[in-house]
């Protein structure tokens, strides 16, 4: 079976529809993970993880060629539904997606677990042990885990 990505299933769509992707967030002070649907916005796809210093000029030049209806960013609620401390660091940067792309809304939606559930995904895969430690491809399945979740929320 062939392997598809997002844009093999986009050029499904007719050349003039206006359907665009969501796009999440595990935002993290160091890297941040990167999670993006279909253009159906059914299907959530690891896209990457990014250096966070960097992730405005990743997203200006994303939307370059992409739109976007809708920035969906990680909620660190605790197991008693308190906020975690890492939720100081993600309202700056919420704040800052906001100004920075007033025309694209924000929802939040809750990460918990999301770290523990993309390793034990990589360690159920089977991927080599460097694979499983590898914190860039923990990320990018948090990111995609908190997208998946959300649109099976709706």
């Amino acid at each position: 079976m062939n392997k598809q990505t997002p844009s093999d299933y986009d050029n499904l769509l007719p050349k003039n529809s206006k359907l665009s992707k969501i796009m999440a967030f595990d935002f993290g002070t160091v890297r941040t993970g990167i999670a993006i649907t279909d253009a159906l916005q059914m299907i959530a796809f690891g896209l990457t993880t990014v250096q966070t210093n960097d992730i405005f000029t990743f997203l200006k030049d994303f939307l370059k060629t992409e739109q976007l209806s809708l920035f969906v960013v990680g909620l660190p609620l605790q197991t008693n539904n308190t906020l975690s401390e890492s939720e100081e660091h993600i309202k700056k940067f919420v704040k800052k997606l906001q100004e920075t792309f007033p025309k694209i809304p924000i929802e939040r939606y809750d990460e918990r677990f999301t770290s523990k559930i993309a390793y034990r995904s990589i360690v159920d895969a089977g991927l080599k042990k460097s694979k499983k430690h590898d914190k860039k491809l923990i990320d990018k399945i948090s990111a995609t885990i908190i997208l998946q979740s959300y649109l099976s929320s709706r």
